[in-house]
């Protein structure tokens, strides 16, 4: 389509630059002058109708939310005075970019074992900082090894391949699959390769 309307420009041109028996250069409108400059014609609502959901912002009855709607609208009053500190009854890893620590905060996952060393180190550093962002993402992983050591020492065995959802993934993207098996059987292996030429 883009070739088409070069070839056309081109054609105008040629036209606008044609002089006639006297020497004069007239001005030629090329056909599909006028349908550029309007621009690309939009669809109706008839034409769009058979589109599901289309328009149901168009009409208010089609709104989910009109019942609801209220005039003047609704509005969640502000606390009178300054909001109750919460107790801090465990570790709460606070940024070195506020002055203290939040009126409410949560405290399902508090710092432990060496993915909590990795964090309180974390958070000695600026959020604007990578070291701070690259050590919280590694203690979420050795979080994970913590969490599966912390079931085996309770007697309970973690279904690991079901948790990172490999079945559905073989199911699903059995390529991709087999591709991060090689991948991580490449870098074991070579990781295993390198400690034992080292031993020697």
């Amino acid at each position: 389509m883009e070739a088409k309307l070069d070839t056309g420009a081109e054609h105008h041109h040629h036209h606008l630059h044609r002089p006639d028996e006297e020497g004069h250069a007239h001005a030629h409108a090329h056909p599909l002058q006028g349908d550029m400059a309007e621009g690309p014609r939009r669809p109706s609502r008839e034409e769009l109708s058979h589109i599901q959901g289309w328009g149901a912002d168009l009409d208010r009855k089609n709104r989910p939310a009109v019942p609801m709607e209220r005039m003047p609208a609704r509005f969640i009053h502000p606390h009178e005075g300054k909001l109750p500190q919460q107790p801090e009854n465990v570790e709460v890893l606070v940024s070195t970019e506020r002055p203290g620590i939040t009126p409410i905060f949560g405290t399902a996952q508090p710092p432990k074992g060496l993915s909590g060393m990795m964090r309180r180190v974390a958070f000695r550093w600026a959020e604007n900082d990578l070291r701070h962002w690259l050590l919280l993402l590694a203690a979420d992983r050795v979080n994970v090894v913590e969490g599966i050591g912390e079931d085996l020492a309770h007697g309970k065995v973690p279904n690991v391949l079901a948790e990172m959802g490999i079945k559905a993934e073989w199911e699903h993207n059995k390529a991709g699959l087999v591709k991060k098996a090689v991948i991580a059987g490449a870098v074991v292996g070579t990781v295993a390769y390198l400690m034992r030429r080292r031993e020697r």
